[in-house]
C-alpha cells in the first residue's frame, strides 16, 4: 500500500529550488511559462527584504546577523516545522527531544538542551505572538506552509522583541491575503522511513478576493500523519512515536484606502505525538521503555487584529493578540529508580495570553529613521500536577488508601506581566555611513499560586523502601496560597555603526543586550520525602542578562554572483538562569549562577559559479564556557568553572544546486545538502546538591554529518519531485536529556526517508 501511494504521487506533481537565504534575479515561473531557461550569464543573487527592524530594509543594510528563508525555499528543503531551520542558520542548533519538545540554541547560549521551566534563550514569534514564552519546553511545532518568510535573528534582540530574545529571535511571518485576484495551491508530501512507516503531509491554500483590490480572504489548511520509528517495549507498541498534527488559519484583510488597512487572523493547530522519540541505547537504537506512552501534546488557538494607518511621514501599527494554549505533559519518571516502582507525572496546562503592541515607524528617506512603541504582555498559566503509581503495582504491593492511582494532586497557576516602551533612531551622516541606537525599558513580574484542594501522601517513601501490605497516609487538602511576587525592571539597548565602503559591501559594529524575566519554582520550600537532607527547593531565579559585542560584513562580489556575510561576536552572560533537579525525588527547580562567556564566528555564502549552478555555505565556530561561579552556586547547580555550555564548537552546511531545462516548458532542478554539527555536553558535569559528585546522566551528543538530496521538475502550474533525507542513514545521537527521571534519554537522527512531493498552483 505504501509503495502504491508513492508510485501514484510520482505521476502527479513540489517546489522550485532556490539558493538558501536568497532568491534568483529572474522568476522561475515566468521562465517556465515562456519555455525559457535562465540566462545564467546575467543572473545575480537578488537582494532580500526583511522587516527585522520593524521596517522593510535590504538584508545587506541591517546591522544584525539574519538568515531569511522564503516559502519556496522551505518547501524545496522539505521543512514543515522547526526541523531543518537550524541547519540553514549558522551558529544555531535545535534541541529536539520529541515533537512539541523543542529549544533552539544560538551562539552557544544555553546550559542544557532542555531548560524545563525556563524560557528558551531564543524567542519564537508567530507574527506578533511570542509562542516560546510559556517557560517550558513543550512548545508547539507550527506547520510552515504558505508563510511569507522566516527570519532568524542571531544575537540578543531585547530592544525590539523584549524578554526571552536573549540569544536571538525566530520570526514566522504568515502570508497576507491578496485582493488582486483568486489564487490557490496544494502540496502533498509522501515518504517511507527506514525503521518506520509512512509519512503523509497535506497542505492547501485558497485566496479569494471579496472586493477587488480592497478586501480578501486567505485560508490555509494542513494535516500531517507520520508513522513513528521508535518501538516502546513497555507498552508493546511498534513505531510508537507516530505524529498526528492538523490545523489551519484564516486571514481577512481590508484596505479601503491607501492609508488604512485592517488584518484579522484566526489560527488553530493541534499536535498529537502518540509517544516520545527518546530512546534507551541499552535496549536498542530505536527502543524505549515506559509503562504508558509519554505524551507531549499541544493545542494552540490564536486571534489577532492588526490595524495600520499611514500618516504623512510615519506608519502607525496596532497589533492585538489573544492566545489559548492547552498542553499535556505526561511523562514516566520511573527511570529515576531503574523502573523499580511506578512513578509518573500527568500534568495538564492551560495558558491564556494577551499581547498588545503599538508602534509608530517613520517613512524611509532623509537623514533620520525612527520608531517608537509600547508593549504589554499578560499570561496566566494553570498547571495541574498529578503524580501517579498504577493499579497493578498498588495491588501487588498491597498499598491501599488512595482514591485512585494518583498519590499526589496539586493545582497551581502563575501570572506574569511585561510592560515596556521602546524606541530606535538611525542617523545618516552620509548615504554610506550611519549610526543606529535603540532602547527598551521594561518591567516584568511573576507570581505563583497554589490552589485550594488536592492532596499528598507518603507513597514515594513506602514504594522506595519496599513496604508492602501497608495503608498509604494521605495529607491535605492544600490551602490556597500566594507566593512571593518576583519583580524586575531595567533597560535593554542596542548601538551600531554601519559603513558602506562600496555600494555592494556593508560593514557594521554593534553592542546589544538581552534578558529573561524572573522565574518562580512551583514547589518552592518543599523538603524531600525520601531524603530530608537533600536540597530544599529554592524560591526561584532572578532575571539573567547578557551583552553582545559584534562586528560584521555583508556584501556582494564578482558582479553580484556571490553574496556573503560574516559576524565575529563576544557574548558576556551574567546571572545565568539554570534548571536542575533534586536528586532524591527529581523535582525540577530553577536557580542562578554567576556568568559565562561565548565567543565565535559565523559565515554564510551564496554563489552562482557557473551556468545553472548555485552553492550555499554556512559555518560557525564557537567557544562558550562558565567563567564566574561561587562555591554555593557550584553546589546547587552542578556547574564548575570552565564547564562548556550546551552548544557545538563547530557546525555548518553545504548545499549544491543545479538547474537545467530538459525540454521546452519544463525546468529541472537537483540538489545535495550536507550538514554537520559537532558534539556538545548535555548538562553541567556535577550533581546538584552534591558538590564534586559527577552527574550520572552527564554525556555528550555525537558529532554527526547528514546528507539530503532531491530532484524536482517544474511545469507551468505544477511540480513533481523525489527526495531522500539522511541519505546514508546516520543514526547519531543528537540530543541527550540531562535528567535521570526518564528511562530513555537519547534522541537520534531520524532514519533515512525516501519520498515524493507533489505541488499544484491553480
Amino acid at each position: 500500500m505504501k509503495a502504491l501511494l508513492l508510485a501514484s504521487a510520482c505521476l502527479l506533481a513540489p517546489a522550485a529550488v532556490l539558493a538558501p537565504g536568497q532568491a534568483w534575479a529572474q522568476d522561475q515561473s515566468s521562465a517556465v511559462s515562456q519555455g525559457e531557461g535562465r540566462d545564467q550569464s546575467t543572473a545575480q543573487v537578488e537582494d532580500v527584504i526583511v522587516t527585522a527592524t520593524r521596517r522593510a530594509e535590504r538584508l545587506q543594510d541591517v546591522p544584525v546577523s539574519i538568515t531569511s528563508l522564503s516559502q519556496e525555499e522551505l518547501t524545496q528543503r522539505g521543512i514543515v516545522n522547526y526541523d531543518g531551520l537550524a541547519t540553514a542558520t549558522p551558529g544555531v542548533v535545535l534541541n529536539r527531544a520529541s515533537a512539541n519538545f523543542n529549544n533552539f540554541t544560538a551562539r552557544g547560549v544555553a546550559t542544557n538542551g532542555y531548560g524545563a521551566n525556563l524560557q528558551s534563550t531564543v524567542a519564537i514569534y508567530l507574527d506578533e505572538l511570542p509562542i516560546s514564552s510559556n517557560g517550558n519546553s513543550t512548545i508547539l511545532d507550527p506547520t510552515l506552509y504558505d508563510v511569507e518568510r522566516i527570519e532568524f535573528l542571531r544575537g540578543p534582540q531585547g530592544t525590539l522583541f523584549g524578554s526571552g530574545s536573549l540569544a536571538g529571535a525566530l520570526r514566522i511571518l504568515t502570508h497576507d491575503p491578496d485582493p488582486s485576484g483568486f489564487d490557490a495551491s496544494a502540496l502533498v508530501d509522501l515518504g517511507v522511513m527506514a525503521e518506520g512507516g509512512l509519512r503523509q503531509r497535506y497542505n492547501a491554500m485558497v485566496n479569494v478576493p471579496l472586493i477587488e483590490d480592497e478586501l480578501a480572504l486567505r485560508i490555509v489548511g494542513f494535516s500531517r500523519n507520520e508513522e513513528g520509528w521508535v518501538d516502546n517495549i513497555g507498552t508493546g507498541i511498534e513505531d510508537a512515536n507516530t505524529l498526528v498534527q492538523y490545523g489551519g488559519r484564516a486571514i481577512l484583510k481590508w484596505e479601503p484606502t491607501d492609508r488604512f488597512s485592517a488584518r484579522l487572523m484566526y489560527s488553530r493547530e493541534i499536535s498529537n505525538p502518540h509517544d516520545s522519540s527518546l530512546t534507551n541505547p541499552n535496549l536498542g537504537e530505536y527502543v524505549r521503555l515506559t509503562d504508558r506512552p509519554d505524551r507531549f501534546q499541544s493545542d494552540m488557538t490564536n486571534y489577532n487584529a492588526t490595524l495600520e494607518y499611514q500618516f504623512d511621514g510615519a506608519r502607525l501599527t496596532s497589533s492585538s493578540t489573544y492566545s489559548d494554549y492547552e498542553g499535556l505533559f505526561y511523562v514516566d519518571l520511573a527511570g529515576s529508580y531503574a523502573q523499580a516502582f511506578p512513578f509518573a507525572l500527568d500534568a495538564d496546562a492551560w495558558d491564556s495570553t494577551f499581547v498588545q503592541e503599538l508602534r509608530l515607524v517613520s517613512d524611509p528617506g532623509g537623514r533620520f529613521d525612527w520608531s517608537v512603541g509600547g508593549f504589554y504582555f499578560r499570561k496566566r498559566r494553570d498547571v495541574d500536577y498529578n503524580y501517579r503509581s498504577n493499579p497493578e503495582f498498588l495491588a501487588a504491593r498491597g498499598l491501599t488508601g488512595l482514591p485512585d492511582e494518583y498519590y499526589q494532586r496539586m493545582g497551581t497557576h502563575f501570572i506574569s506581566h511585561e510592560v515596556a516602551a521602546f524606541g530606535q533612531l538611525t542617523y545618516r551622516f552620509t548615504d554610506d555611513l550611519w549610526v543606529t541606537g535603540g532602547l527598551r525599558y521594561g518591567k516584568t513580574d511573576a507570581q505563583g499560586f497554589t490552589e485550594a484542594g488536592g492532596y499528598n501522601s507518603d507513597y514515594l517513601t513506602l514504594a522506595y523502601w519496599g513496604f508492602a501490605n501497608t495503608p498509604i497516609t494521605m495529607t491535605g487538602p492544600y490551602e490556597a496560597a500566594a507566593g512571593v511576587k518576583a519583580k524586575e525592571d531595567g533597560p535593554s539597548y542596542r548601538l551600531s555603526l554601519s559603513w558602506r565602503p562600496t555600494p555592494s559591501i556593508t560593514t557594521y559594529g554593534a553592542i546589544s543586550t538581552g534578558f529573561r524575566p524572573p522565574i518562580i519554582n512551583a514547589q518552592a520550600g518543599t523538603v524531600s520525602q525520601i531524603d530530608p537532607n537533600d536540597i530544599v527547593i529554592p524560591t526561584g531565579a532572578s532575571s539573567d542578562n547578557l551583552i553582545n559585542y559584534e562586528i560584521g560584513v555583508k556584501g556582494r562580489w564578482f558582479g553580484g554572483k556571490v553574496y556573503a556575510d560574516a559576524a565575529l561576536y563576544w557574548v558576556d552572560w551574567n546571572d545565568i538562569q539554570v534548571q536542575a533537579n533534586r536528586v532524591s525525588d527529581s523535582i525540577q527547580f530553577a536557580t542562578n549562577i554567576g556568568g559565562a562567556t561565548s565567543k565565535g564566528l559565523e559565515v554564510s555564502v551564496v554563489a552562482l559559479p557557473a551556468d545553472g549552478w548555485s552553492v550555499a555555505l554556512t559555518g560557525s565556530l564557537n567557544e562558550a564556557k562558565v567563567d564566574d561561579l561561587t562555591v554555593q552556586e557550584a553546589a546547587i547547580s552542578g556547574a564548575v568553572l570552565g564547564a562548556r555550555l550546551a552548544g557545538p564548537k563547530a557546525s555548518g552546511s553545504l548545499r549544491v544546486n543545479y538547474e537545467w531545462q530538459p525540454m521546452a516548458g519544463v525546468m529541472g532542478n537537483a540538489s545535495v545538502a550536507v550538514s554537520h554539527v559537532g558534539s556538545f555536553p548535555n548538562a553541567f558535569p556535577n550533581t546538584p546538591g552534591r558538590p564534586l559528585v559527577p552527574l550520572p546522566t552527564y554525556d555528550d551528543t555525537d558529532s554527526y554529518t547528514v546528507v539530503n538530496a532531491n530532484v524536482a521538475f517544474a511545469f507551468t502550474q505544477f511540480t513533481v519531485g523525489a527526495y531522500v533525507e539522511n541519505l546514508f542513514d546516520d543514526r547519531s545521537i543528537n540530543y541527550v536529556h540531562p535528567e535521570a527521571f526518564i528511562d530513555g534519554r537519547y534522541g537520534r537522527q531520524r532514519p533515512r526517508t525516501f519520498g515524493v512531493r507533489v505541488g499544484y498552483e491553480f
